[in-house]
């Protein structure tokens, strides 16, 4: 309970004045958990006294912590930020821690725990003031959550009336009073194996409580699978669902919140009657996920459920309308879990008669021994104990170990870290390339693993991930030939994979289908109407077709004809004779030119020479001349 009179910080379904809150034919009863409180001086106080565990921040299941109790002067009830009044709490190096001391009333318990964690307080003590018994400390319930109550990290507890006025007359006459928290025994070890169940919910839409717990879920899914899978746990989930009142069960209101005539309901989501999602469809959903637990502990591995629960988180969900059977569908087929053996573990929602599975689940709610009825949501519980305390992967893990008897705890619980490859089994149920094995969407993290598609050889893999990864960009058909349809027969290869960058798969000239899964031969002769001409035969071949003539014709493709044979050969020996012809012509009439130019030639130089012997050319000089001379 919340100091201001709000529940507890963990999602509260309701169903409004239609469905009762409380249990069937049983009393709600609540039980809080405790931690001893000891005081060791002065002995004016010593002694051991107990505390109420608060359900935030982080109690040290397992461990204790020793401190020195401090009362502020102003401020006493922690509503205010202590720095305001100068005040810090702050241990100086080689001090004990201090454990702060604040009144309860006027705010809620989670802010005054906050503003002391924030002044340097190691643990906080919050005195009640009034003679009661002790209850649980919470935070605000209601909508717009502060966000600090996630960030509180320091354990608080409540105390009584009688012992808070003991400790502050304590401090005040100037004693230092030495405490001691003890949580070493706040979760019993009765044998060498920790049972623990999570009473969750696959609903969504509850706002931050919702979102605190889906958080929880995929970071605690790695440390859960291996604590099984070692054989050091036992885990169960459980679902909370509340029955219709009789006279309620006709009603618009009570169809729409349940199953099995009004047996079983959940409020609506988005608290809206008249849209979204229905209270049935969670319920739904909810038994679904108490049929995969079961199917998979008969397969002796409890720890798909946790598989199933974080992977339907992420692909169905209620904000993308994804909320529905076919998408869990798909989850359970990626997981390799029994569709039909869910469906018949399910039964007939519309059944007027009990559902075995559900029937125990409202059964179990009901507290047995030290646990009390479990009305809220999420509720932890470790060996028959409700777990207290920030719902966080580290912390719960402490309050798991701490339920193993000493020196029996496994090795991963003195372990600061747990690592755990999820991608080794089944692929962590995530996509993968049936032809190359080394190519998977599967990336193991420290928080699990996530299914995202790879990036092989630079070519850049795109899809959901956990059923589909294609190929896309340059590069793409050269590997699995991006995801398109290849054949090949007869020596031949065809392909649907363009390497241009584009993503879409198309059929090759010849075929027709959607490039991906199929490519279907066209038969040309039928559907194209090739070989039209009077004398052609159509044969239709695998990806093409061949055209063939009638007796002695040769087909002509580019033409679409066909012509004789033996006037082709003709036409060819004539154009072969007049090609010779026409060549040795123009030899003839080269050689004849040649001819005429030489022989020019010639005669012009015989010509000049003669000349010159009579007359002086105008390009020699005067040759001398021996017949003028005189003779007696």
């Amino acid at each position: 309970m919340a100091d201001s009179g709000s529940g507890f910080w963990f999602h509260s379904f309701f169903l409004g004045i239609l469905v009762a809150s409380s249990l069937p034919g049983a009393m709600c009863r609540f039980v809080v958990e405790k931690n001893s409180l000891r005081v060791t001086s002065p002995d004016s106080v010593k002694g051991t006294y107990d505390s109420a565990i608060g359900n935030f921040g982080i109690p040290q299941y397992g461990g204790s912590m020793a401190g020195v109790a401090v009362y502020p002067k102003d401020n006493r009830k922690g509503c205010q930020e202590f720095d305001k009044f100068g005040i810090s709490f702050q241990s100086k190096p080689g001090s004990l821690p201090s454990f702060v001391l604040v009144d309860r009333g006027d705010c809620f318990f989670a802010l005054k725990v906050w503003n002391a964690q924030k002044a340097g307080a190691s643990a906080v003590l919050v005195a009640d003031d009034t003679d009661e018994a002790l209850i649980t400390m919470d935070s605000p319930e209601e909508e717009g959550t502060p966000s600090y109550i996630e960030n509180i990290t320091i354990p608080s507890a409540l105390i009584e009336k009688e012992f808070g006025e003991r400790l502050r007359k304590a401090i005040g006459s100037g004693e230092m009073v030495n405490v001691n928290l003890d949580w070493r025994e706040a979760v019993p070890h009765p044998d060498d194996r920790v049972e623990y169940e999570l009473w969750t919910n696959s609903n969504d839409e509850c706002g931050v409580k919702c979102d605190m717990l889906l958080e929880f879920m995929k970071d605690f899914k790695g440390p859960a699978q291996i604590l099984e899978k070692g054989g050091y746990t036992q885990f169960t989930p459980h679902y909370i669902t509340w029955y219709c009142p009789q006279a309620f069960v006709l009603s618009k209101q009570c169809k729409s919140q349940c199953i099995n005539h009004g047996r079983y309901c959940a409020p609506d989501p988005e608290q809206d009657f008249s849209s979204g999602y229905d209270g049935k469809d969670v319920v739904i959903e909810n038994l679904r996920q108490l049929c995969v637990f079961r199917l998979a502990n008969e397969t002796s591995k409890p720890w798909i459920w946790w598989d199933y629960v974080t992977d339907f988180q992420i692909r169905c969900p209620m904000k993308e309308k994804k909320y529905n059977k076919e998408c869990a569908d798909g989850v359970l087929k990626s997981l390799g879990l029994d569709i039909k053996k869910i469906e018949k573990c399910m039964g007939d929602p519309n059944a007027d008669s009990d559902n075995p599975i559900l029937k125990e689940e409202q059964d179990a709610q009901i507290g047995k021994g030290s646990r009390g009825d479990v009305t809220i949501l999420p509720t932890l519980v470790v060996n028959n104990r409700q777990y207290r305390g920030k719902l966080e992967k580290g912390a719960v893990v402490k309050a798991i170990c701490a339920g193993f008897q000493e020196a029996t705890e496994p090795a991963v619980c003195l372990s600061s870290e747990i690592e755990t490859n999820e991608c080794l089994e089944n692929n962590g149920g995530c996509w993968q390339d049936k032809t190359a094995n080394n190519i998977t969407a599967c990336k193991d993290t420290f928080r699990g693993r996530v299914c995202e598609c790879p990036l092989v050889g630079g070519v850049q893999f795109k899809g959901d991930g956990y059923t589909t990864c294609e190929a896309s960009g340059p590069g793409r058909c050269q590997i699995n030939n991006g995801g398109c349809w290849q054949d090949s027969r007869d020596g031949r290869s065809y392909s649907a994979c363009l390497d241009v960058g584009n993503t879409t798969c198309k059929c090759p000239p010849g075929f027709k289908g959607d490039g991906v899964k199929s490519c279907e031969d066209i038969d040309e002769c039928e559907e194209k109407k090739a070989c039209q001409c009077p004398e052609c035969s159509c044969k239709d071949t695998w990806g093409s077709y061949e055209c063939t003539c009638s007796g002695d014709l040769l087909y002509m493709k580019d033409h679409d004809i066909c012509i004789s044979k033996t006037g082709a050969e003709t036409r060819s020996s004539w154009t072969a004779f007049w090609v010779i012809v026409i060549g040795l012509a123009m030899a003839a009439a080269g050689g004849y030119l040649i001819y005429k130019y030489r022989l020019r030639s010639y005669m012009d130089s015989e010509i000049r020479a003669i000349m010159a012997q009579y007359m002086p050319l105008d390009s020699q000089s005067e040759v001398p001349n021996h017949f003028n001379e005189q003779h007696p």
